[in-house]
């Protein structure tokens, strides 16, 4: 691993830390990320293994997310509601109000699920994709293997209890919300913010059923735009939210709350004062370089690192605080490589605070050495030139 060092404010060790802004919460769980920054602003037992109530959806619409964006899935794609799968879960806590026999698209499984959270509507689509929701929650587990999520497990495809199989953790669950917004972009716009939701019929009128979301952020915070909420009698009221307000991104998990109130007026809470209680402090612009990384058997002994986008460290509001950086690769780093790759990270250091990350990018293609050009490398390397 390279390591190159870099000045981006003079430190001093008058310099003193500048200490995180406090946070108070009720929750016996509670995890904010920025995603800006990749900066942890508020941890508390964030990796302690829970239930995860109707949270544990995000990872049944991150995989079928996946299936719509590889083409292996349309989403106009018809499910026939199965009558056991009706009897099983037309009345067991949230529901979509699906009918047994009834032809319902992925589109509109996929609005039960995230607006209303049916558990109905997770179980159709889960036998309707993958023949049974035991061989669905495989790919769950697939999923959430490789994003990373160490300490989670899937057993269904819901999240209603069942012994203990099933459990996630507030940093986990993060991750999670995290890819979804990154790798689903346009998916999660169309389906995570939608106020409300119809489907189904009432007995005796024959009215349409409308139900709201429950995101708590909705119409209460600027930028809210998802994700999920879950409530067990286990799990107790939990939330997995994310805003963006002035090109800050920030996702939350609450977890453990004792009513449905507490959870609104705490998540509403906790995503304000992230946004108040923390800033950004713009570090690099977009496409500058920030150093150059050695090449081997390259048609370029080297490449410049640039930033892809304008970044900017998170600090606390009103902050000023001495910055050190460097920049780290796996290197020399080896041709071809392509303009836009990201081949190494900028780590930046501030007084009191979790290092914050950020991709670089090479700044242009480099192609293979020809013949003579590895041979003279090769000379170079056996005679430690």
């Amino acid at each position: 691993m390279k390591k190159l060092a870099l000045l981006l404010a003079a430190a001093s060790l008058t310099v003193p830390a500048f200490a995180a802004p406090e946070f108070q919460t009720p929750a016996p769980i509670a995890y904010m990320v920025d995603l800006s920054s990749n900066a942890v602003l508020f941890a508390k037992d964030a990796d302690r293994r829970m239930p995860p109530a109707s949270m544990a959806k995000m990872m049944t619409v991150y995989v079928v997310f996946d299936m719509i964006k590889r083409g292996e899935l349309n989403a106009q794609k018809m499910i026939t509601v199965q009558p056991e799968t009706w009897r099983k879960w037309h009345s067991q806590g949230s529901t979509m109000f699906l009918s047994a026999g009834e032809n319902v698209s992925v589109d509109n499984l996929l609005k039960g699920i995230v607006t209303l959270s049916g558990n109905d509507a997770c179980v159709v689509l889960a036998e309707g994709l993958s023949g049974n929701e035991q061989a669905f929650t495989e790919r769950m587990n697939d999923a959430a293997k490789k994003l990373g999520m160490t300490n989670s497990h899937f057993g269904t495809s819901n999240g209603w209890p069942d012994g203990g199989v099933t459990y996630v953790t507030a940093r986990d669950l993060t991750t999670l919300a995290s890819a979804t917004i990154r790798d689903f972009p346009d998916l999660y716009r169309r389906y995570y913010s939608l106020p409300n939701f119809t489907w189904g019929k009432q007995l005796g009128n024959g009215s349409n059923i409308t139900q709201d979301n429950r995101d708590p952020l909705l119409g209460n915070v600027a930028g809210a735009d998802g994700l999920k909420t879950g409530h067990t009698e286990e799990a107790g009221y939990s939330f997995t939210g994310s805003a963006i307000q002035n090109g800050r991104r920030l996702v939350m998990v609450l977890a453990g709350l004792d009513s449905f109130n507490g959870r609104k007026e705490q998540s509403i809470n906790f995503m304000k004062w992230g946004f108040g209680a923390w800033s950004s402090k713009p570090v690099v612009g977009k496409g500058r370089q920030v150093a150059t990384a050695d090449v081997q058997l390259g048609s370029a002994s080297n490449v410049g690192l640039v930033a892809q986008d304008n970044l900017a460290v998170t600090v606390p509001s009103g902050s000023n605080p001495s910055m050190t950086a460097s920049v780290v690769y796996d290197g020399p780093l080896k041709a071809p490589i392509k303009a836009g790759d990201h081949v190494a990270d900028l780590i930046v250091k501030v007084p009191g605070q979790s290092d914050q990350r950020f991709p670089l990018v090479a700044a242009s293609d480099v192609g293979q050495a020809g013949f003579f050009g590895r041979a003279w490398a090769g000379l170079k390397q056996l005679f430690g030139g």
